[in-house]
C-alpha cells in the first residue's frame, strides 16, 4: 500500500503547495489525480515517488514509514517506484542516446549485466524501433521522447508507477499506445499506478477511481 497522510508540502517552508492532504493507492490500483494546472497534483505526485520530502505529514511503503527521499532513501524504496514526467525533454539528458536513457537507471544502481537484452525487450514493448535508440532527444519527436522515457520507468521492474501528465503533449494514438503499455505492465506485474492529469474522460477510462483534486484539499480543511 502507497499511503500519504496529511502531508504539507512546497517549495518554500512558509508558503506550502497545499496542506494536510492524504492519498492512498492499493496495490495493483490505478488511482486517477484529477485538478487544473498549478493546483499541486505534481507535488504531490512527486512526493508520492519520493523525489520531493514533504515539509510534514508521512508517507508510508507497505506498512513502513518513508524517512528519508531522494539519493537518501533506501534503494530497495526508491527502486519501487518508476516515473513518467509531462515534459520529456526536461527529464532526459540531451547528451545521451534514446538507449543509454533507458539503461539509465540500470547503470545508476549497478546492474549492466543485462542491461542491452533489458532496453532491447523495452524499447519493442513501447514501440521504439533500433534506428531510433541511436538518437539523441533533439532527433526524435516528442512522442518517441516520452516512449523512451517511459521505456526508462519500467526498466527496473517497480512496483509502483507514477505517470504525471505523461500524455498531455501527445496526440490520440500515442497516448493511447502508452496508456496500453502502462495497462500491460500493470496486468502482468501488479503494479499500482497514480496517474495524474486534467483530463477525466482519460483518467476516468483509465483508472479503477478518480480523485478530484478539490475534494483533498476540501477533506484537509474539514
Amino acid at each position: 500500500m502507497l499511503e500519504l497522510h496529511t502531508v504539507t508540502a512546497g517549495y518554500a517552508r512558509n508558503a506550502p503547495v497545499f496542506r494536510d492532504v492524504s492519498l492512498s493507492v492499493a496495490p495493483g490500483e490505478a488511482v486517477g489525480l484529477l485538478g487544473p494546472s498549478g493546483c499541486g497534483k505534481s507535488t504531490l505526485a512527486r512526493v508520492a515517488a519520493l523525489l520531493h520530502q514533504p515539509d510534514a505529514g508521512a508517507l508510508h511503503l507497505d506498512g513502513t514509514p518513508v524517512r528519508h527521499w531522494r539519493h537518501r532513501a533506501p534503494r530497495e524504496q526508491r527502486t519501487a517506484f518508476g516515473v513518467v514526467f509531462q515534459q520529456a525533454r526536461l527529464s532526459a539528458d540531451p547528451r545521451l542516446r534514446l538507449a543509454d536513457l533507458i539503461a539509465e537507471p540500470l547503470r545508476a544502481t549497478g546492474r549492466r549485466e543485462g542491461a542491452a537484452d533489458r532496453v532491447a525487450e523495452l524499447s519493442a514493448t513501447v514501440g521504439l524501433t533500433a534506428d531510433l535508440l541511436t538518437r539523441r532527444p533533439h532527433e526524435v519527436s516528442d512522442g518517441q521522447l516520452q516512449r523512451a522515457c517511459l521505456a526508462r520507468a519500467l526498466v527496473l521492474r517497480p512496483r509502483w508507477l507514477v505517470c504525471d501528465e505523461m500524455t498531455a503533449m501527445l496526440d490520440a494514438s500515442t497516448t493511447a499506445a502508452l496508456v496500453r503499455v502502462v495497462e500491460d505492465y500493470r496486468a502482468a506485474t501488479g503494479a499500482g499506478l497514480l496517474a495524474v492529469g486534467h483530463d477525466r474522460v482519460l483518467l476516468d477510462r483509465w483508472c479503477d477511481r478518480t480523485v478530484e483534486w478539490a475534494s483533498l484539499v476540501s477533506a484537509a480543511e474539514r
